[in-house]
């Protein structure tokens, strides 16, 4: 009877303790930045029941009430918690104070001083690094374990480094490698005999990103060689890259040619992936430099349209700042700018490249993120939809409104990448989901992101045109987002935006992302004026010869000008555009211009009128839903003024473009006069793109 009571008491207390075990779920982040604490360990304290945080610092345990909760982390302090009523426990770790000194390792030793900044730091003796062993030994693998709030990527064949702080698998998390005072890449830095090491030292906060820059916001690698002059070997990678051929433009002469045709182009892909490679140290294709691009990468101080057109007209004349005989025209359109809550409502197809070869952290992972800053922005009236594409395409997402953000960034995070990639088949259903969920009146737009690489299917150039202009007369607009090296398509994304009534950017950094998705956010997906074309007539008595600089891949035959079935350029909300011609007076003799023959048949008459006039541009245009185009006419008078600020800029980048494509027309300028004009021209430079460009120049 005894025994019994025993066994039912016993059997009572297991029930009680039983009942009191809950699930514990919570985040773990930084007290020094907020940022949540990837692979925080998690211990029941005094058991053996543990778990670790994941990418985005959350957790999940099961502990009775009353137990302590044992948080660690290397680095930071470890803090106990006690479990009461809750179910949610939200924890803030704080750096460790030993782990804010700095080692610095010596040839005869090691020794710890603190340091006057505050950043933390933490070094690794050269030792160290080549005491591990392992039969993939390297630096990311050599400072595992050793450096506080690092971790090695999983997963990866070539595992990476990423530092405290990342908040999701889904960004871009790798550091700055430095290796004797060179910027280094990740595969660089892999192949480094880690027997040449002298030390490493790891840097992060915001501190180490003062120092170092923006690009620095994910810690900085410092690697010193014994010799301390290593030389960065040359990184052999498989390049599949395409560019669409260019011809420069030659100087025209008025009296056999005195129309010049183009239109507008708000792209800016070239100057971002030229961005990319000079940062990589890599070699320039020619035709990857559109000079266009580049110039219109940058925003200019034109005014606002005071008139019922969506954009003002704005032009200058200057000496031209590499040659002295001849003159610099800018003509500059600025787009009328609307605010995020006058935009219509948005009716967003989401058309995302999920095949294999978007696998890489700068692709997909990347895509998602810039994603991400998309769709924090929508409205309750906005509307997204997701099509993927691989080997076939799917709609992974129906129409969600934009007051779902969650719903729409859980559909993005889940996707993965695999598979070959039938472009054509994601455009026709994209194209299908936009039209069936159709808004009169609003901005009904696909949004294709991709490398280009299109292997099944329609996957040609012109098989792509075509079918782009078979949708285009749907009233939807594109927008082409490319993303990723070494198979990237810039002449295939580039052929679907100028044929999809939409623009093309290339996005290699988060920073790029808030561009196009923060700062340009209206212009990126709302078309104020289509088919935009510009026709100038240059007055003989003035011009001798002229010559567009860029725009080579826009020309269009004068008479498309009033043909409204000839498709053109767009203009979003806040854009800018900018031409620059370089023209030759009358009267200069120039090396550029060749004797010609006397016509035998055809006598040109100049007008004895218009004596004051140096030009006169027009400009077509049509609004977003119209068929038929209006004109604008502005005329230029004969009138030289110093160049502004931006008109300095402008010419600096046109003139680093002409560099790049090694044109015979920079009269041998070197890259100090593009820096010097640069400079002249930065202005107030409110978001830092022009000081950006000033670094890139000098660091060749």
């Amino acid at each position: 009877m005894k025994s019994l009571l025993h066994i039912i008491i016993s059997l009572l207390v297991a029930s009680a303790i039983h009942a009191q075990q809950k699930t514990i779920t919570g985040t773990v982040t930084s007290i020094s930045d907020g940022l949540a604490l990837p692979g925080v360990n998690v211990i029941v304290k005094g058991t053996s029941t543990g778990t670790q945080t994941n990418f985005d610092g959350n957790y999940t345990i099961t502990a009775s009430k009353g137990a302590i909760l044992v948080f660690s982390y290397l680095g930071l302090k470890t803090k106990e918690i006690k479990v009461r009523d809750a179910s949610v426990i939200d924890v803030t770790l704080e750096e460790d104070a030993a782990m804010l000194e700095e080692v610095v390792v010596t040839a005869v030793g090691i020794k710890r001083e603190t340091r006057s900044v505050t950043y933390s730091t933490s070094a690794v003796s050269s030792e160290s690094v080549g005491k591990r062993k392992s039969k993939q030994q390297n630096v990311q693998n050599a400072l595992q374990g050793k450096v506080s709030g690092l971790q090695i990527q999983p997963k990866r064949t070539n595992p990476t480094i990423v530092l405290r702080g990342n908040r999701s698998t889904t960004s871009v998390n790798e550091p700055i490698y430095i290796i004797d005072g060179v910027v280094a890449t990740d595969k660089q830095v892999k192949e480094l005999n880690t027997k040449k090491i002298k030390d490493i030292e790891v840097l992060k906060g915001a501190s180490a990103n003062a120092i170092y820059g923006n690009q620095a916001g994910n810690g900085v690698v410092l690697i010193q060689t014994k010799n301390g002059n290593y030389t960065l070997p040359k990184i052999e990678t498989a390049n599949d890259e395409s560019y669409e051929e260019i011809v420069e433009n030659n100087f025209e002469r008025v009296q056999l040619s005195p129309l010049s045709t183009f239109s507008i182009d708000v792209n800016k892909a070239s100057y971002s992936n030229i961005r990319r490679m000079l940062n990589n140290g890599e070699q320039i294709p020619v035709d990857a430099v559109k000079i266009e691009e580049m110039v219109n990468y940058f925003d200019y101080n034109y005014p606002q349209p005071k008139d019922e057109h969506p954009f003002s007209i704005n032009t200058e004349v200057v000496k031209t700042p590499w040659n002295e005989d001849t003159k610099l025209i800018r003509i500059g359109l600025q787009g009328k700018k609307y605010e995020n809550n006058e935009l219509p409502a948005s009716n967003l197809t989401f058309l995302i490249d999920v095949s294999g070869s978007m696998g890489s952290m700068n692709k997909l992972p990347l895509l998602k993120s810039a994603f991400r800053l998309l769709v924090n922005q929508l409205r309750e009236k906005d509307k997204v939809s997701i099509v993927v594409y691989a080997g076939a395409a799917g709609l992974v997402l129906p129409p969600t409104s934009g007051t779902h953000k969650e719903k729409i960034i859980k559909a993005l995070d889940n996707l993965n990448s695999g598979g070959s990639t039938a472009g054509g088949a994601g455009i026709e259903l994209a194209y299908k989901v936009a039209q069936e969920n159709f808004i009169k009146y609003g901005n009904n737009r696909v949004i294709l992101a991709t490398d280009g690489d299109f292997n099944v299917g329609a996957s040609s150039d012109r098989a792509m045109e075509k079918l782009i202009e078979e949708k285009r007369n749907s009233g939807v607009f594109l927008s082409v987002l490319g993303f990723g090296y070494g198979n990237y398509k810039d002449s295939k994304l580039e052929t679907l935006a100028d044929k999809g009534n939409g623009n093309h950017a290339y996005i290699d950094t988060m920073q790029e992302s808030q561009k196009v998705f923060g700062k340009e956010f209206g212009g990126t997906l709302y078309t104020i004026a289509k088919d935009v074309k510009i026709q100038i007539e240059f007055n003989p008595k003035k011009v001798q010869a002229y010559r567009l600089i860029g725009y080579e891949n826009r020309l269009l035959a004068d008479e498309d000008f009033i043909d409204d079935t000839k498709d053109a350029g767009e203009l979003g909300s806040g854009h800018t555009v900018t031409a620059l011609y370089e023209i030759i007076p009358n009267g200069v003799k120039s090396d550029y211009l060749k004797e010609l023959d006397d016509l035998k048949y055809t006598k040109t008459i100049t007008s004895s009128e218009y004596t004051d006039e140096l030009f006169t541009v027009k400009f077509r245009y049509k609004k977003p839903d119209g068929d038929k185009s209006i004109e604008m006419v502005h005329v230029q008078k004969d009138e030289q003024t110093e160049p502004s600020e931006d008109l300095k800029f402008a010419s600096a980048v046109a003139l680093f473009g002409m560099q790049l494509r090694h044109s015979k027309y920079d009269n041998k300028s070197k890259t100090e006069d593009v820096i010097a004009l640069a400079k002249q021209g930065r202005g107030l430079d409110v978001d830092g793109y022009r000081a950006e460009f000033i670094r890139l120049v000098e660091s060749l």
